[in-house]
Order: structure tokens, then sequence, then C-alpha cells
């Protein structure tokens, strides 16, 4: 399970982007077949260009030569910036993401968490993100297996746990436990799943 304490400061230190942080167990092609996969298997799925130019963006990181390294950055930057006009879509590749995350629908995400985990699906007009100018650092951290609806705001250095459903237009500025569903403004606990619903990985 996601831990949720976030007294383990270890959980919530940034991704300076110096390395890649694509998932190890694949290449990246094959990642790109399983998000295409993901999201729909569809070539103008808006979700599964804003995740394959975020995995590009990191795999550049495994070039070592810093020279061969400087075209692709500037590509990754130019088709960071033409996916977010297009899509509406703004992920960084300092985001540390999980596999199979679908992003659904079209527009208006802002995801600068500190991680997302795997099996995800997040919808439109969603923000991840920071409290405030004073705490840069203070980011969530998004568990495996989490449903966030459409126009859910995570903000500050919480963390949600696995198995979690978020519902739409919620508020979430706190930690969230595995197994439960969420709703409101701020969010507050609705269901908890059974104890045999959930996987605790034993």
């Amino acid at each position: 399970m996601t831990d949720v304490q976030n007294s383990n400061n270890d959980m919530f230190v940034l991704n300076t982007g110096e390395t890649n942080q694509n998932p190890s167990d694949l290449s990246l092609w094959a990642m790109v077949a399983e998000d295409f996969r993901t999201n729909g298997s569809e070539y103008f799925h808006q979700g599964f260009w804003a995740l394959f130019w975020h995995r590009f963006g990191n795999w550049r990181m495994s070039v070592r030569t810093k020279a061969l390294r400087i075209p692709l950055t500037v590509v990754y930057r130019v088709m960071f910036k033409v996916t977010e006009w297009l899509c509406g879509i703004h992920l960084p590749y300092t985001v540390k993401i999980g596999r199979r995350v679908r992003l659904e629908h079209f527009g208006g995400m802002i995801l600068v968490a500190k991680s997302i985990g795997d099996d995800c699906i997040i919808r439109q007009n969603t923000t991840f993100g920071v409290r405030g100018l004073d705490n840069l650092h203070g980011r969530p951290v998004i568990g495996n297996k989490v449903d966030i609806g459409a126009g859910v705001v995570i903000i500050g250095a919480v963390s949600i746990g696995d198995d979690v459903r978020i519902g739409a237009n919620a508020v979430v500025t706190a930690d969230v436990p595995p197994g439960v569903t969420m709703g409101g403004v701020p969010a507050r606990i609705l269901r908890r799943a059974e104890p045999a619903a959930l996987d605790c990985g034993e």
C-alpha cells in the first residue's frame, strides 16, 4: 500500500530531472505501446500524446553524452509546449509516472505532482500542485489504482493511498488513506472499502 505518512520526507523529495524516471521494466517503445493501448488505441487521443512526450522527455536523460542529448532536449521542449497548446495538458517530465496511466478526455489538466502510480485514471480539468509559492516542493503523491473525477483539485504535500476514488470537483488538501471514496469541498471520506477488497500486497 502507499505510505500516507508525511513524516517520511523521502517520499516528498522532488525529482530534479537529471535521470530517466520512466518505469525501468520496459523499453521506451514497449512503454509507448502500453500507453497507446491504455488510452484506447486511438492515434489522436490527447492523453496518449501527453504521455508520449513525457516518456520521451525522461528517456532522453538516459543519453549520457550531453552533445547528443541537446537536440533531443530541443525536440522535447518544443513538443511539450505544443502538447500544452493542442491537448490542454501540462505534464512536466519531472513528474514520476507509473504504468498504464489513462489521461481521459480533453483539456484543463495541470498535473504537477511528485509522482503518479500505476493504473490511475485522471479526467479533465484536474489540478495537482502546490498550495502556494512559499512551498514549491509541496506536491502530491498519487498512489496506484486511483480514479480521479473531472475537476478534482489535489494540492500540497499530500499522499493519496492506493485504490482511492475521488469524486468530481472534490478539493483534496490532506492525506487520503487507501481504499476510500472521497468527495466534497474540502474532500471527506464518503465510503470505505471492505477490508477484503483491499490488496495489502501480502
